[in-house]
């Protein structure tokens, strides 16, 4: 074990990760972060970043991340590739959280959880081959890259008819694939589809796979009930069945939602236990964009700043 009790010890390297690093750093708390086992986050396999404020060329997810990564280590975080095997959390206001590792065993005051949110896929081979090439989960970020061109949304809940929706506003042609015979989206977001002239609704159907020389050109889908086949002309395809909270070592200890999301305090980043707080995709089912998530990063370490000034240092 690191004899040493952190300030704040965070956990995870995306977004939020990293601006909680940097505010916990320059406010003197000599931050931990323990990156996981996917340094950078999801943006790591995003292609180009285009709404990103600062960068007005638009940058690559990876490059991005190695700049906030840079900033982070500037102010004096200091970063372990290291992931959480098992945490024991304090109820005690002003208690000692520990952290364990694949590799060892931390203390500390306060801890800011960042562990992000992973896209749901089908599991096609197709989806790694064509991922930043015609694949994504997240029409808000890249649909912007797809403006004129046909595309195709996978999904029949809430998120796949918001995501068709908004891509309809940026492309010549919006299909939807449905596995059902209907959609599970609220009847608001069924009428939105409905309405939307350039957005055609395939119920029964399913994606088989995908073609394209380098790059996404055809989607092969079938017809779930006739079982007949056929391709789509389609320069993307979205995936939007859903996004899986990175919670699951937390399920004992904190409050969620009921798919897992961490619940945290109004206008606050705190959740239910004393110096723990959550920051990023992992508390926010909503927004998913990587501004929002550092926005949450910051305010992560703004309170995990007051919380350990209060406990500790008037003591």
């Amino acid at each position: 074990m690191d004899n040493k009790v952190f300030d704040t010890i965070i956990i995870g390297s995306g977004p939020a990760g990293y601006t909680a690093a940097i505010y916990a750093a320059r406010a003197n708390m000599n931050p931990l972060m323990l990156t996981g086992m996917e340094p950078g986050g999801q943006l790591t396999t995003t292609t180009d970043v285009e709404n990103f404020p600062g960068y007005p060329e638009g940058i690559t997810g990876p490059e991005m991340m190695a700049d906030l990564q840079k900033q982070a280590e500037r102010f004096g975080t200091e970063i372990r590739y290291e992931y959480v095997t098992e945490v024991t959390l304090s109820s005690e206001k002003g208690g000692i959280h520990t952290l364990k590792t694949n590799i060892a065993t931390y203390q500390t005051k306060s801890v800011i959880i960042s562990t992000g949110a992973s896209a749901k896929y089908l599991g096609l081979d197709d989806e790694k081959k064509y991922a930043g090439s015609g694949v994504s989960a997240c029409a808000t970020c890249d649909g912007f890259f797809y403006r004129g061109k046909d595309v195709a949304v996978v999904g029949g809940g809430d998120t796949a008819a918001e995501e068709a929706t908004y891509l309809a506003k940026l492309c010549k042609k919006v299909y939807l694939l449905v596995r059902k015979e209907e959609m599970r989206a609220s009847k608001a977001m069924q009428h939105r589809v409905e309405h939307t002239a350039n957005l055609e609704v395939l119920y029964n159907h399913e994606l088989l796979g995908l073609e394209g020389e380098g790059v996404v050109e055809r989607a092969k889908i079938i017809n779930n009930l006739t079982n007949e086949e056929k391709v789509l002309t389609v320069d993307g395809v979205f995936i939007a069945i859903g996004h899986t909270p990175n919670t699951s070592l937390f399920k004992d200890a904190l409050t969620m939602d009921e798919t897992g999301y961490l619940i945290t305090e109004p206008k606050s980043t705190a959740t239910n236990l004393p110096g723990v707080f959550a920051a990023g995709d992992v508390q926010d089912s909503v927004y998913r964009q990587a501004i929002s998530a550092a926005g949450t990063g910051c305010m992560a370490a703004l309170d995990a700043e007051r919380y350990v000034a209060e406990f500790f240092e008037e003591n």
